[in-house]
C-alpha cells in the first residue's frame, strides 16, 4: 500500500510559481545512477545519462518561455496559439493541460532469452501499465499530471543477447533499432534482465531529434509489480524512468545548489535510499528531502508523488519535444 499525502489545492498562479527555474547555473552534477550507487544496495536505481550543458540550456529556456508567456495578459490575435492559449493568442493564460488529457501510445517490448524464458507475462505488462497510469494520475497521493499511457501493443522477442543488453551497448542499439515503433510521441518500453545491476534508464526528450531510434525507457523485468527485485518491485522503476522520458531530473540534480530546478521539490545533497523519514541534507532550505518523490532513489514503497512543479515542467517539455 502506498503512503498517501494530503495535498493542498493549488491555484494556476501557484503552479506557475512552482514551475519557475532557479537563477543558478544548471549542471549535470549528481544525475547518473552509476555515480550515486548505494554500496549496500543490490541494485543501481537508475542509469539515465547526464544531460549535456546544451540540453539543460534548451530545457530551461523552454520552461522559462512558457512561464513568461503565462505572465502575459490574454490578448486576441497575432499568435499561433501553440502555448495553449485560446483564440489564437500569444499563449497568455497558459496553464498545465488538464489531468489525463494527454495520451501517449505505448509499445511494450518484452525480451526473453533464446528459449523464451525469464521474461514478463502479459499480466506483468498490464500491472506495470496500471502502476504507471495511477502514478501520473495522482492516484497514489501526488499531483494529477496531464499524462496517461495507452498500451497499443506488446511485443515478445526471444534473443539472449538482447535479453541482458547493457546501457549504451551494441546490443541495446541493435535491439532498439529492430523493435522501436512510432515517433517522438510514442513511448517504447523495453523490459528484460538488464545487466550490470541496473534497474533501468531512459532518454530525455531533447535527445530524440539526434538519435530517434534510441528513444525510450528500459526497465529490469524483475522490477514490475510482484517481481523479484525487492524493494524495487512495485513498478516504480517504470514510473521513475518515464519521468525522465518526459524531461524530469532526479530530485538531487545539482545537489543543494539549485536542486532539480523545480521549486516545489526540496533540494537534497545526494540520493536517498530506503525510506529515511525526516532526512534533511540541505539544512539551509528548511525542508526535509523529497524522499517520497518518484524521481528520488528510495524504495518503491516509499515513493508516491510527482509535484505540481514537476507536472508543469513535464507538460512544457512534452509540448516542445513530444506532442
Amino acid at each position: 500500500m502506498k503512503k498517501f499525502a494530503t495535498k493542498l489545492a493549488l491555484s494556476a498562479s501557484t503552479v506557475f510559481a512552482f514551475g519557475m527555474i532557479s537563477s543558478l547555473p544548471a549542471t549535470a552534477q549528481d544525475q547518473s545512477g552509476w555515480e550515486n550507487a548505494n554500496g549496500n544496495a543490490n541494485f543501481l536505481r537508475c542509469g539515465t545519462r547526464d544531460l549535456s550543458d546544451r540540453e539543460i540550456t534548451l530545457i530551461n529556456e523552454a520552461v522559462q518561455k512558457r512561464i513568461n508567456n503565462a505572465k502575459k495578459p490574454d490578448r486576441p490575435g497575432g499568435g499561433n496559439g501553440n502555448g495553449g492559449g485560446d483564440g489564437g493568442g500569444d499563449g497568455g493564460g497558459d496553464t498545465v493541460r488538464p489531468a489525463g488529457s494527454v495520451t501517449f501510445d505505448t509499445v511494450y517490448h518484452v525480451i526473453c532469452d533464446d528459449a523464451g524464458n525469464n521474461c514478463d507475462s502479459q499480466a506483468d505488462v498490464d500491472a506495470q501499465m496500471a502502476v504507471l497510469n495511477n502514478a501520473f494520475a495522482g492516484g497514489t497521493g501526488g499531483t494529477a499530471t496531464p499524462f496517461q499511457f495507452n498500451l497499443i501493443e506488446t511485443t515478445y522477442t526471444n534473443n539472449s543477447t538482447w535479453h541482458t543488453a547493457g546501457q549504451g551497448s551494441a546490443a541495446e542499439r541493435a535491439m532498439k533499432s529492430a523493435l522501436r515503433q512510432g515517433d517522438s510521441a510514442t513511448l517504447n518500453i523495453y523490459s528484460y534482465a538488464v545487466g550490470g545491476g541496473l534497474l533501468g534508464w531512459a532518454t530525455f526528450p531533447t535527445s530524440y531529434a539526434s538519435d530517434p531510434l534510441m528513444d525510450g525507457v528500459v526497465i529490469l523485468n524483475a522490477s514490475v509489480p510482484g517481481g523479484s527485485a525487492a524493494p524495487y518491485n512495485e513498478g516504480d522503476t517504470g514510473t521513475h524512468e518515464v519521468g525522465h522520458w518526459l524531461g524530469l531530473y532526479h530530485t538531487f540534480q545539482g545537489g543543494c545548489n539549485g536542486g532539480d530546478l523545480v521549486s516545489d521539490t526540496a533540494a537534497e545533497r545526494s540520493p536517498a535510499y530506503g525510506c529515511p523519514v525526516g532526512r534533511d541534507t540541505c539544512r539551509k532550505g528548511g525542508e526535509p528531502d523529497p524522499i517520497y518523490n518518484f524521481m528520488d532513489y528510495t524504495d518503491d514503497s516509499c515513493m508516491f508523488e510527482f509535484t505540481a512543479g514537476q507536472s508543469f515542467r513535464a507538460d512544457t517539455l512534452s509540448i516542445q519535444y513530444r506532442k
